[in-house]
């Protein structure tokens, strides 16, 4: 059986309450670089979805999806905009960000303390 990045993020949202220490940086590590991947996939697919519009077109869109920006910002910046507003909305994105919030208020997080 195959798992695709966002069944395994969520099989990961699941597990994470019940895990703790150790345990949870291992699968906040997996979980994270899925998201990474999963967000890079989707601004691939954003990129060429929006590849015929101009940037003013472009600075339209991100404002209609409720990003801030403006005609200053290039191409690349503004797909990025768009493809992060559609990926918070995504499942597997939300679910995610609420495990890391979660580890977060356990003492667990992917960044070392100084």
């Amino acid at each position: 059986m195959v798992t695709t990045t966002t069944q395994r993020l969520l099989d990961l949202a699941a597990a994470a309450p019940a895990t703790h220490d150790e345990d949870l940086v291992l699968l906040l590590r997996e979980a994270s670089e899925l998201y990474q991947q999963g967000f890079a996939d989707l601004r691939d697919t954003v990129a060429a979805r929006f590849a015929g519009l101009s940037g003013g077109d472009l600075v339209a869109a991100a404002t209609a999806a409720g990003m801030p920006c403006d005609a200053s910002q290039d191409r690349d910046e503004l797909v990025l905009l768009l493809a992060l507003a559609e990926w918070e909305m995504i499942p597997a994105a939300l679910a995610y960000s609420e495990m890391a919030q979660d580890a977060a208020r356990r003492g667990v997080c992917l960044i070392p303390e100084e």
